[in-house]
């Protein structure tokens, strides 16, 4: 355990270092207050709307912003390592490839977990203490929702790019992979779903419909920040298939779990039969 928490340290210092994490959570505080004050200008208004529009919005936003950002801080970890000459340095120490990976993982996931929390942290107690007429517990829970399935989405795809980083021997082919990972999941994923049902002209199996969305991180996280509200914003385009789902919260946080350790597995099987 402790070389994990070293491996970790040093990427969370290198994070500092490289400005990454003051970088990140300046960028989610800004679109955040944004959004916040903002977001309803297409509609005429300025100024906060309501708790469950501003998570919606953030929602929305996070699905585009939060992937590329994992995505970018880790599909060089292993790679980057290999072509820099460092892995096969690395390895002469008393450490084993587990716990090189998952000292990487901690280390990246604390960088995200960390800008996350101060970035949109931040954003929050400014709605709080600005705001004259907002519920002070509400606002808390959601927040505190929000900021827990971001932190979670960011690390799936933190593993995601793990899986890549282990993979090929290039850094340029990494980026690539990577890129098309967030393509695939933040723009084509709901497309071909949709694409799929206007096809079909609704003849697919109605039953299985729904469970399609656990497929994609992304619809998890917009369902567990929309479906939470109740009666708050409704499910749109192919979200509206979530309605349908019976599995509850509980088992949408479970979904977004597996989607953090079910890559983290694969990439340290992976791992342990690459060649160094």
């Amino acid at each position: 355990m402790n070389s994990v928490w070293t491996i970790a340290r040093k990427e969370l210092n290198d994070s500092l270092r490289n400005r990454w994490l003051v970088a990140i959570a300046l960028v989610f505080a800004t679109l955040a207050l944004g959004i916040a004050w903002f977001g309803a200008a297409a509609s005429g208004q300025v100024g906060y709307a309501s708790t469950p529009a501003t998570i919606a919005s953030l929602a929305s936003l996070g699905i585009f912003l939060i992937p590329l950002i994992a995505l970018l801080l880790a599909y060089d970890a292993i790679v980057g390592e290999d072509e820099g000459g460092t892995l096969l340095l690395l390895m002469t120490y008393p450490i084993s490839r587990s716990q090189l990976l998952l000292g990487k993982f901690l280390g990246h996931g604390l960088t995200l977990a960390l800008a996350t929390l101060i970035g949109f942290g931040v954003a929050g107690l400014a709605i709080a203490a600005l705001v004259e007429d907002v519920e002070i517990g509400n606002l808390a829970i959601a927040m505190l929702r929000f900021i827990g399935s971001t932190v979670l989405l960011g690390w799936g795809f933190i593993a995601l790019a793990y899986l890549v980083s282990v993979r090929v021997g290039e850094k340029p082919v990494a980026a690539g992979l990577a890129l098309a990972i967030w393509f695939f999941f933040v723009l084509i994923f709901d497309l071909l779903l949709l694409g799929s049902l206007v096809a079909s002209e609704g003849k697919l199996n109605a039953d299985l419909l729904p469970w399609l969305l656990m497929l994609n991180p992304t619809d998890i996280y917009r369902l567990l920040n929309i479906v939470a509200f109740g009666n708050g914003p409704q499910l749109t385009g192919v979200l509206s298939l979530g309605a349908d789902l019976p599995i509850g919260m509980a088992g949408l946080w479970a979904a977004l779990v597996l989607w953090v350790a079910l890559p983290l597995a694969g990439a340290l099987v992976l791992f342990r039969n690459r060649r160094i």
